[in-house]
């Protein structure tokens, strides 16, 4: 186990935010992980890193700040702690989130504190998640058991064997039990940068979803770029922002999603489950919605600002995967994104487009790019998903079939 933990953490530093010699480190992490943390911390200093910083939270901490702070605090978010994220983008430095989430966390907490706060939190922080947006610093997210998390997964197990078992399927799926991860990781990143390139070359000007509770067409902008979780900073130094990852994504024309959409894997969203719902889109905005579980919540998102109800985001996940293939419902978007095609709500990336991460606002909303403090991704993709390219002349060209990519 403490070997597995190194090779992790080592992943983190060096193909996760790939740490440069003097650059400060920012960590945002559970005191759930402290123990892994360390590692990474460690490796940091190791990899030359100048300095590093955690920022600890604890679950029970948030839960009561949620429950009992006074109602005009869930409108206010800390300049101090805003100011702290902008000196890491002045300061050239990376960011890591290590997530361990309990995706019940804050079950029972009303919808209006949860949205407010987290409205609050948006707009403090706009311009660090442009940053973020654009790859003017690194980041990346890896996550770790808690054991909340683990029995939510593994209900009939004892805690200490739901663990062990999230533990597994966690080194699984980001390949930590290969002899050498970090090789892995670069041959499986340049097998989607091969795909992604392939389509960025196809410039279909939409694509048309067909499967199970979904028909939906997406209008694509002109001179869009299909990318991968692996980016490049403003430095050029290489990052992965999510481990793991296994899509390939675009932005798509705000004004240009039409027909409706409904989930295939449940939305754990702020310490709630979001689930059982479906979306109907006309000229790009959400016209109509309805959810079995978490409806109120959903609304709240939808209604966060005049962004929120635009898509930002499409992503090409192929079912035959290895989140998928586990069997697995992590409850927790950083894996289930990865075992599935889907959307996101809101802000886009700018990087999707040419040219985009150097337009002002007014041209990227020209451009058909959608802006907003809310980017939420949800899970829409199934065994018997259909995916056709539409070409500028009205011709189609299949790109997945049955869930997989129409050809290898």
């Amino acid at each position: 186990m403490d070997e597995l933990l190194l090779k992790y953490a080592k992943l983190a530093v060096r193909t996760g935010v790939n740490i440069q010699e003097g650059q400060f480190l920012w960590i945002a992490a559970s005191v759930d992980s402290a123990v892994f943390t360390r590692l990474v911390v460690e490796e940091a200093y190791r990899a030359g890193a100048g300095n590093v910083h955690v920022q600890w939270h604890d679950d029970l901490v948030t839960r009561l700040f949620y429950e009992k702070a006074l109602d005009q605090e869930l409108d206010y978010f800390p300049e101090w702690l805003t100011t702290a994220h902008e000196e890491t983008v002045e300061r050239e430095g990376a960011f890591l989130v290590i997530e361990s989430d309990n995706p019940d966390l804050l079950k029972g907490i009303s919808s209006d504190r949860i949205a407010a706060f987290a409205k609050a939190r948006g707009e403090a922080l706009g311009a660090f998640y442009e940053a973020i947006e654009t790859d003017r610093i690194s980041w990346s997210i890896v996550a770790v058991p808690s054991a909340d998390w683990a029995l939510k997964l593994f209900p009939e197990q004892p805690e200490v064997k739901a663990v062990e078992k999230l533990w597994e399927s966690i080194f699984s799926v980001t390949r930590i039990l290969k002899d050498d991860p970090v090789l892995e990781w670069e041959h499986h990143m340049e097998h989607l940068r091969k795909r992604a390139a392939s389509l960025t070359e196809k410039q279909y000007t939409a694509l048309h979803y067909q499967g199970p509770g979904t028909d939906i067409t997406i209008k694509l902008p002109a001179h869009h770029k299909w990318l991968t979780g692996g980016s490049k900073n403003k430095k050029g130094h290489d990052f992965i922002a999510n481990l793991p990852t296994e899509e390939v994504y675009t932005v798509p024309h705000r004004l240009g999603v039409n027909g409706y959409v409904t989930n295939t894997k449940p939305l754990a969203y702020q310490g709630n489950i979001i689930d059982g719902f479906t979306l109907t889109f006309k000229e790009g905005k959400v016209t109509d919605f309805k959810a079995d579980v978490g409806e109120e919540l959903l609304e709240k998102i939808l209604t966060m600002d005049e962004g929120a109800p635009y898509l930002g985001e499409i992503a090409l996940v192929p079912h035959r995967s290895p989140i998928s293939d586990s069997g697995i419902l992590f409850f927790n978007t950083l894996f289930d994104e990865n075992a599935s095609n889907h959307f996101a709500l809101g802000s886009c990336y700018p990087t999707c487009i040419e040219g985009g991460t150097e337009m002002n606002d007014e041209e990227r909303l020209e451009a058909g790019l959608n802006d907003s403090i809310v980017h939420e991704d949800f899970m829409m993709g199934s065994a018997q998903m259909n995916i056709d390219g539409i070409r500028a002349d009205g011709t189609r060209e299949p790109v997945f079939r049955n869930g997989n990519w129409a050809t290898e």
